[in-house]
């Protein structure tokens, strides 16, 4: 099997896709990647030497000015396809299906949208600009031959969002755990995403890190591409972190504490809970899905009730390291061979019922 997969440099598809990528090829897939906006950095592309990269210096969708640019790079995919004769396509962005310009199944993975992000963080009416995103993004969940979620929760959320008749199959995330150096364990809160993102809902953690005694440190970026940012009176960020300083402060084995209003899977909190983190999470649906009775919840608004709850963990050593072995053994069940294992029975089913259709075409 030859496959066509899309991915980033700039966000988390890129770790998806090649942990995703590398798993398929010792299953004997031939996996192309085909990257999508800026290019890789230097420490990207070392790190993805073993993989195929194709640079198509097409625009993402989620930095498109016009649906026509969308559609556009949709269009360059679908004739890459053709020239490259795969056999099967994965868009992880579903608009890049609208106009449905393959000649091959495409499974479209959904890892989060606008509309669902807006319902659950903003609410009320869209504004113009999300509107002809949505649109896409809705034509092209109706124009793949299989769309895939990655939890239960998001996959509902959508069936309800886009009126589909029925929910997105469900494939969990997977990561490969992080190669972790000895360290002492050291008493601090951490976390780490789009802090500039809304429904990351780090205004929340900012306020509990004023009733904190220890430090509550936040990795990734406080500006997002359209400006949108944040600052921080009391947790203390420290700016993108490689994967290698992201070990570092995980071996340590900090409280992961996430206040997430809009989680359709969550990465870090699965790299933190593979590390044996203790994990303190917003009680949402995505998380108590993947994550009860592996974590305690707090109200995702509450920063009195995420303060105590950090505080409680952090001075309770045998209730630390209960938790933080609670949550490494439910991080077990997300790795990436049961992704890719996944992945590959739903792209033999959508090549099935390629077949099929042909035949009784015939």
């Amino acid at each position: 099997m030859r496959l066509l997969l899309t991915a980033d440099a700039v966000g988390g598809v890129w770790q998806y896709a090649t942990d995703l990528a590398r798993a398929l090829q010792g299953r004997g897939v031939e996996v192309l990647i085909a990257l999508l906006g800026p290019a890789p950095s230097a420490s990207q592309r070392e790190a993805a030497r073993d993989l195929t990269l194709i640079d198509t210096g097409l625009q993402l969708d989620w930095l498109a000015e016009t649906p026509e640019e969308v559609r556009a790079a949709g269009d360059a995919l679908a004739l890459l396809a053709q020239a490259r004769q795969v056999d099967l396509v994965q868009l992880n962005a579903p608009a890049l299906a609208a106009g449905s310009a393959f000649d091959v199944p495409v499974v479209a993975v959904s890892h989060s949208c606008l509309l669902t992000w807006w319902e659950s963080v903003i609410g009320g009416a869209l504004p113009e600009n999300f509107r002809w995103r949505v649109a896409l993004h809705d034509e092209g969940l109706r124009a793949s031959s299989l769309v895939v979620t990655p939890s239960s929760a998001f996959a509902e959320a959508t069936r309800e969002a886009y009126v589909l008749r029925t929910a997105p199959h469900v494939i969990h995330n997977g990561r490969a755990p992080l190669a972790l150096p000895e360290v002492a364990p050291h008493d601090f809160a951490f976390t780490a995403g789009r802090l500039w993102d809304k429904g990351k809902n780090l205004a929340t953690l900012d306020r509990a890190a004023a009733a904190l005694a220890v430090p509550l440190y936040a990795a990734g970026p406080e500006t997002g591409p359209d400006g949108e940012t944040i600052s921080f009176q009391h947790a203390r960020p420290v700016g993108v972190v490689g994967e290698r300083e992201l070990a570092r402060r995980l071996a340590a084995r900090p409280v992961f504490v996430s206040a997430a209003l809009y989680e359709p899977f969550g990465l870090a909190v699965l790299e933190a809970a593979s590390a044996g983190c203790p994990l303190v999470l917003s009680d949402i649906p995505t998380f108590r899905e993947l994550w009860d009775g592996a974590a305690t919840f707090v109200k995702p608004l509450d920063d009195a009730g995420f303060a105590a709850a950090i505080s409680r963990t952090i001075g309770d050593d045998l209730a630390r390291a209960e938790w933080g072995r609670k949550a490494k053994e439910r991080a077990a069940r997300y790795n990436v061979n049961a992704m890719a294992a996944d992945m590959l029975v739903a792209y033999r089913g959508v090549l099935a019922a390629k077949t099929g259709q042909a035949r009784a075409a015939a």
